[in-house]
């Protein structure tokens, strides 16, 4: 019977690239100045619509200010360079100084768009340093309070509704400047929020990889420490295995099951070898070309000769492509890790099917286990959790999630529909080719 599939998904830490803060707030400021402008120049034509005389030349003169920042700032976006604080509180100078001009010249502290010195300051509070915040707030509370005493008045500033009413044209401004500084603010604000929550993230996830680090070092160590440790009781072990191989030369079948001991004691010897002999290698000095086919045979083959007893059936892609690859060995043994947890589920029988072509791996391994429960796909992937009782370390899964993370690989567990464990790897073959 067909059950629901339980998935625990490993992904691979992603590099996220961290843009300059400051470049990313002169973008906001950008589309500020922007929805601004536009909102200015919508005011002035109703205006002119409504025979309400206006200075042409102030108003041209400020707007097109605005218009030349916003141009020079588009310019320095493209060239993908760094922004500093001083150039965004330039900026706002910039945009105080225009906001400044217009309102002289077009009603001074009444103009209904006086609201829009507030935009300016939010992009402050929120990009600037305290220091230049202030600053900025102290300039623009200056300006204003100048503007009080100082400023050219408009006449005729009444219109008529269809009603025949007769409505304050600087009321309906407000009343326009409240609804669109209401929806700049949090639209901006939200952005800038979101920016924040992803920024917390990224740290999040730098922290979380460089606990990894920590505990990929302290595993390194304690496995130099067991390889040293261990090197004694094996070499005894291997001794004892000759002794009793000349006393057992007349029974076979007793000699047959030594064979395999012994093999597997020199497997292990030759696994504590290479722990400190290719300890801190780079993968150019600790592995080696191959095709990818024939890499994918050896692995295989290796995992047999130490698991006999387990029917392994193998079905690999019949693509032509057969792209030369480095040899990692600790990509080797995440595969042979797979590999074991699969033979432990299901000792008698398992199935491995690859595929791939020009850019990536796909590798599937099934077993005919009992499956992952809901409590075991909570945990899988952290280090020493195991679900074998007192036969694992809780390491194979962990370690193989490290490896392929090295390589911007994928490891996926599920509950196949017709019973055990589907074990997908999806790997990309970029890091791996060898360079032709």
């Amino acid at each position: 019977m067909a059950t629901h599939a339980q998935t625990r998904s490993i992904y691979p830490i992603s590099h996220l690239a961290l843009e300059n803060p400051s470049r990313r707030n002169l973008k906001r400021l950008f589309l500020l100045r922007s929805v601004m402008i536009a909102f200015m120049l919508s005011a002035t034509m109703a205006l002119f619509y409504l025979h309400i005389p206006l200075p042409k030349l102030p108003i041209a003169l400020a707007v097109g200010g605005m218009l030349l920042i916003n141009l020079m700032t588009m310019l320095r976006l493209q060239k993908h360079s760094n922004v500093n604080d001083i150039e965004l509180l330039l900026q706002l100078l910039g945009d105080l100084a225009a906001l400044t001009m217009l309102f002289y010249y077009t009603g001074g502290y009444s103009n209904p768009l006086v609201w829009m010195y507030l935009l300016p300051l939010t992009v402050a509070a929120v990009a600037l340093k305290r220091e230049h915040a202030w600053l900025l707030t102290a300039i623009a509370v200056a300006c204003y309070s100048t503007l009080v005493f100082y400023y050219v008045p408009l006449s005729h500033l009444h219109m008529h509704d269809l009603a025949g009413q007769t409505l304050d044209i600087h009321l309906v401004g407000m009343w326009l400047g409240f609804v669109v500084s209401a929806g700049i603010i949090a639209f901006f604000i939200t952005r800038i929020g979101q920016s924040l929550r992803d920024y917390d993230r990224v740290l999040a996830s730098i922290r979380e990889k460089s606990l990894e680090s920590e505990r990929m070092l302290a595993l390194g160590t304690l496995a130099t420490s067991a390889a040293h440790e261990l090197g004694t009781p094996l070499a005894t072990m291997a001794v004892i295995s000759k002794e009793l191989a000349h006393d057992l030369a007349s029974q076979p079948e007793q000699l047959q099951q030594l064979d395999i001991m012994v093999r597997q004691i020199l497997r292990c010897k030759e696994i504590l070898s290479s722990i400190t002999r290719d300890a801190g290698k780079s993968r150019a000095d600790a592995g080696h070309g191959m095709a990818l086919r024939e890499y994918l045979q050896e692995a295989i083959q290796r995992w047999r000769d130490t698991r006999p007893a387990t029917e392994l059936v193998i079905t690999l892609s019949e693509n032509i492509d057969n792209p030369l690859i480095f040899t990692d060995k600790t990509l080797t043994q995440a595969l042979q890790n797979l590999l074991d947890n699969a033979a432990d589920a299901s000792p008698e029988r398992i199935l491995l099917d690859a595929e791939w072509d020009e850019t990536v791996l796909k590798i599937n391994i099934r077993d005919f286990g009992a499956g992952i429960t809901e409590d075991v796909a909570k945990h899988l992937g952290k280090p020493f959790f195991t679900s074998k009782s007192e036969k694992g370390m809780g390491l194979g899964v962990y370690l193989t999630h490290t490896t392929l993370a090295r390589y911007e690989g994928e490891l996926n567990l599920s509950n196949h529909v017709d019973g055990g464990v589907l074990t997908t790897v999806t790997l990309p073959l970029k890091k791996l080719k060898v360079s032709q």
